[in-house]
């Protein structure tokens, strides 16, 4: 498991590590939120995710059964097929679309909830330089 300090909240958010360990960004829970959402700080850019997302894409992992590329993309780039990426955008996921809230940065769901899945323990990671997989715990 990558290493992770925090706990989630917005005070002591998790510090997490891009599945290559390149990037370092921040995470945390903001339900104050309408729809309660997960932000994402990157350097000096803040992106947000529906709440759902962590559940969600848990029990599709679940579901899935084995090991499912990240695929990580902006949102203006196209996400590889059958890609955790292009399941956080697509109409047949639980919520029927994008699970990245702010328009022009909803994209990247591949590259920054699958550390915060498995920093919970609910997934593992492999941490290549790139094509990384995961697969829920």
């Amino acid at each position: 498991m990558a290493e992770h300090t925090g706990s989630g909240t917005r005070a002591d958010p998790w510090i997490l590590q891009t599945p290559p360990g390149t990037s370092g960004y921040s995470m945390y829970i903001d339900e104050s939120s309408d729809p309660p959402s997960i932000v994402c700080q990157v350097g000096g850019t803040q992106l947000r995710y529906d709440r759902r997302a962590i559940d969600d894409l848990h029990s599709m992992l679940q579901a899935h059964g084995d090991w499912m590329p990240l695929g990580g993309a902006d949102e203006q780039k196209p996400a590889p097929e059958g890609s955790v990426e292009a399941w956080g955008r697509s109409a047949d996921n639980p919520i029927g679309g994008w699970y990245g809230l702010k328009k022009g940065l909803r994209g990247r769901f591949g590259v920054y909830l699958p550390p915060l899945l498995e920093a919970l323990g609910l997934a593992e990671l492999t941490h290549d330089p790139k094509n990384n997989r995961m697969r829920a715990r």
